[in-house]
């Protein structure tokens, strides 16, 4: 495959661009250290994995920059292991409650660390551990003090500024020209604004106890700084954060999440479940956290703030914020929405039909949180209530007839974490206004430093309604739901890793496209190699069996199977010290009654970094055959700092991308991706006002970060 560009684009743009962006390195998510601090290299491959393994169980594109986004300040700003609570080490997402514990007891028992390396003594620190951990954590015998004087913050304090450009190169049926008269005639014909995507970014830092930040996206389609977007970007957002400042544990203004116990009762931002990293089910709630992300629907705005008094610490929240929403009537004097039919999720306002959407209904939610936290008990109770500006009157069927359809709603939940000796207690009762319950209960065991165990059951009535909850589930929603989970990580040597997990579950009553009660299950097996320093492959399995109505229209209604199979050998290893190769080859199986799809991806990375360097490469090149849409494989991809990829390949063609970072000074770095997918069977791709015609799909970006 060769990459081949629209003919309406000049050459010299296309060259200015590749000279004048770069790339982030081997892993672009992997946030990287001021020069001068000279910190321990970042296991990539390590940290590709994990992110990986909790996006590609989404399937589907979603913003997962706040995942790294803390970390960078970590980066910056080490954690001092000796002084830090647990509150703050769970903010490193890769720890569990139960290394926590026993490094926070082995300080206790011992006194502080003397070096990094004498976590090999802390039971449940493997090698693989410490390599994450080593970036973000420090260790120092004294505890170093913070003033928070305005001359302090504006000195020690770091700023960032983030500017991204990205468009498909190819015309999109939506951009492309149009009669006059048609357009008059149906003005949802085509998009309002131009085909590019223009993110950008501030925030400030001052070490891990003030954020202060401002966010602002166009997508493609949408206006900038004409028509309906006089003001510019389609979407601002902006915070004001603190946190420990005595007891004053947490405060924002502006846009922020809340997550608190296992997601049940209420949880903003994002939420995984099942991954390969089959041990980790467990949520930690962090209570109140900025929000940086540019999901336009799932965020609080508004005000909040944690307080402790002893052991208890209290957290309460406003949120005051237009969602956007499908209008059925409307009041025509005052343009106010009476009457909505769903909740809009995609944040995009390209035609009037779509800006008919934004912001229609007003929702307010406010509530709290009260905890209690001694030694290695914590128990918490959360309250709150939401109340939308019209009502909401879904269009209702037998499958979702228990589905919210009013105007207000107040949720109940009770949540609970304990950890006895290497077990890990944790749970959460949850319950809405109109009696719906869920449950879930789970315990993590460290049996052995080399196994470890998770058990996990839910329990969710079909009339569970809370539109704030994403708990660990198989549904995408936490309703109409009964599951028990099974996980192990087996170390069973310093280079043989295995993990996996069964996953058995029901749906008590019907769902979308399955018009009867139903059941099924998922396996994963993985197995881990690691021969040397830099040297990784791993070789895994899957299953997942979830029936839906059967395909034939003349037979009585009955479920069929829907047997998806997934089959993946990877390899990452080093070639120099500067380039490291990396290949995958992914199989599937999939069968929906006598229905049978198969397909395969394989693909071929070279990666350049050296330290010495400003230059810093990705190139990949895949080539995928699949028998169509339910066949296709999702396969991660390298992208520019803060932005993620991960799109599915399907069909039959080719995909390669090329990805630059350089360094134009210490405190600047230029970024460029080009990525283009070919396509042999088909001369078309996407549909509707995305369709394009021909077979290739190409997609520049370009990003500049300044640190100041």
């Amino acid at each position: 495959m060769r990459f081949s560009l629209p003919k309406n684009i000049p050459s010299v743009f296309v060259l200015a661009f590749l000279l004048s962006a770069g790339f982030n390195g081997a892993f672009a998510q992997v946030p990287e250290a001021p020069d001068t601090l000279q910190p321990p290299p970042v296991n990539e491959e390590l940290f590709q994995q994990r992110i990986e393994s909790l996006a590609e169980e989404a399937e589907e594109e979603l913003d997962y920059s706040e995942l790294i986004e803390e970390l960078e300040v970590f980066l910056r700003n080490p954690i001092n292991l000796n002084f830090a609570s647990a509150d703050d080490l769970r903010r490193l997402f890769f720890l569990n409650d139960i290394q926590i514990n026993n490094l926070l007891n082995h300080i206790s028992m011992f006194g502080r660390l003397l070096s990094i390396y004498e976590l090999q003594s802390v039971e449940g620190f493997d090698l693989e551990t410490i390599q994450l951990l080593q970036p973000y954590v420090t260790v120092a015998e004294e505890r170093f003090r913070r003033h928070f004087r305005l001359d302090d913050m504006l000195r020690e304090g770091n700023s960032q500024f983030f500017l991204r450009y990205q468009q498909l190169l190819e015309e999109q049926r939506g951009f492309s020209p149009i009669d006059p008269e048609e357009l008059e005639a149906n003005p949802n014909a085509r998009y309002l604004g131009s085909p590019f995507r223009l993110y950008s970014r501030y925030r400030f830092t001052y070490y891990n106890n003030i954020s202060i930040g401002m966010t602002a996206e166009k997508d493609p389609g949408e206006e900038f700084f004409r028509g309906t977007q006089p003001n510019g970007f389609d979407y601002y957002s902006g915070h004001v954060y603190v946190r420990d400042f005595g007891r004053l544990r947490a405060a924002v203004v502006g846009d922020f999440q809340v997550q608190f116990g296992q997601g049940l009762t209420l949880w903003s931002g994002l939420a995984f479940g099942k991954s390969g990293e089959a041990v980790d089910v467990k949520k930690n709630g962090l209570g109140l956290r900025p929000y940086t992300s540019v999901d336009e629907n799932n965020f609080m705005r508004g005000t909040g703030v944690t307080v402790g008094f002893g052991d208890f610490e209290l957290t309460g929240f406003f949120s005051s914020k237009g969602r956007d929403a499908n209008v059925l009537e409307m009041d025509t004097v005052t343009g106010e929405a009476l009457v909505i039919t769903s909740l809009q999720q995609t944040g995009l306002h390209r035609t009037p039909r779509e800006l008919e959407n934004k912001n229609a209904v007003h929702e307010s939610v406010y509530g709290g949180h009260l905890a209690w936290k001694r030694n290695n008990l914590s128990l918490g109770a959360t309250a709150y209530r939401m109340e939308l500006g019209a009502e909401f009157q879904r269009n209702l069927s037998f499958y979702n007839q228990f589905d919210f359809n009013d105007r207000t709603n107040t949720n109940f939940g009770f949540d609970y974490n304990y950890i006895s000796r290497n077990f890990n207690f944790f749970g959460e009762a949850a319950m809405s206004e109109n009696g719906g319950y869920a449950f879930l209960n789970g315990v993590m065991m460290s049996l052995d430093p080399r196994l470890s165990l998770a058990l996990l059951h839910r329990k969710f009535s079909k009339d569970y309604q809370s539109l704030f909850a994403a708990a660990f589930s198989e549904n995408t929603r936490v309703v109409n739901e009964d599951g028990l989970y099974l996980g192990i990580n087996a170390r069973l040597s310093q280079q043989w890793r295995i993990s996996a997990y069964a996953d058995h579950f029901s749906f008590p009553w019907m769902k979308f496209r399955t018009y009867l009660p139903s059941k099924g299950y998922e396996y994963l097996v993985q197995v881990n190699y690691r021969p040397s320093r830099g040297t990784e492959m791993y070789a895994r399995y899957r299953i997942k069996n979830k029936p839906l109505n059967s395909q034939d229209p003349d037979m009585m209604r009955h479920l069929e199977d829907v047997v998806r199979q997934n089959y993946r050998f990877h390899i990452s290893y080093p070639i120099s010290p500067s380039f490291t190769l990396r290949n995958r080859i992914e199989l599937v199986d999939f069968r929906f009654g006598e229905r049978k799809e198969k397909g395969y991806a394989i693909y071929q990375d070279v990666i350049y970094r050296s330290l010495s360097s400003p230059l810093a490469v990705t190139l990949r090149y895949a080539l995928f055959d699949t028998d169509g849409f339910d066949s296709r494989i999702y396969v991660y991809e390298n992208d520019v700092l803060y932005a993620f990829s991960f799109p599915f390949y399907a069909d039959r063609g080719s995909r390669a991308y090329v990805l630059v970072r350089y360094r134009l000074s210490r405190n600047i770095d230029l970024y460029a991706r080009l990525a283009q997918t070919w396509y042999s069977n088909r001369d078309s791709s996407g549909s509707g006002l995305d369709l394009i015609e021909g077979n290739t799909r190409t997609e520049i970006k370009a990003q500049m970060r300044i640190r100041f």
